[in-house]
């Protein structure tokens, strides 16, 4: 029986997705912008459209989890990101959470 690719990259997106809302939240404990963001994200195997990152960006920001502000560096407007208190704290716990689930799976794969 062959794999139907098209079920499988819609199941890829779906379990992805999750785990790209905390690997957002950890590489912003470091104050970031976006296309640095992207690269830290990149270089340790979790690449991401920036489609798919600055409406996360803003949905994370709206709900209290991110601070954000704009400065100009190298003669450019950039908007910089960083953890809010809230979001440090929904950071600990997704992760607390992260690993529980991570190790039920390690158990029943």
């Amino acid at each position: 029986m062959s794999l139907d690719a098209e079920l499988f990259e819609s199941m890829r997106l779906e379990l992805r997705r999750g785990s790209l809302v905390l690997a957002v939240l950890a590489c912003l404990r470091t104050e970031r912008y976006g296309y640095t963001l992207r690269q830290a994200l990149a270089a340790d195997g979790l690449e991401m459209e920036e489609s798919t990152l600055y409406p996360l960006l803003r949905r994370l920001e709206s709900q209290g989890l991110l601070e954000s502000e704009w400065r100009e560096e190298e003669k450019r407007k950039k908007r910089f990101y960083r953890l809010s208190a809230g979001g440090a704290s929904m950071l600990t716990a997704l992760t607390d959470e992260w690993r529980g689930i991570n190790a039920s799976l390690d158990k029943i794969l």
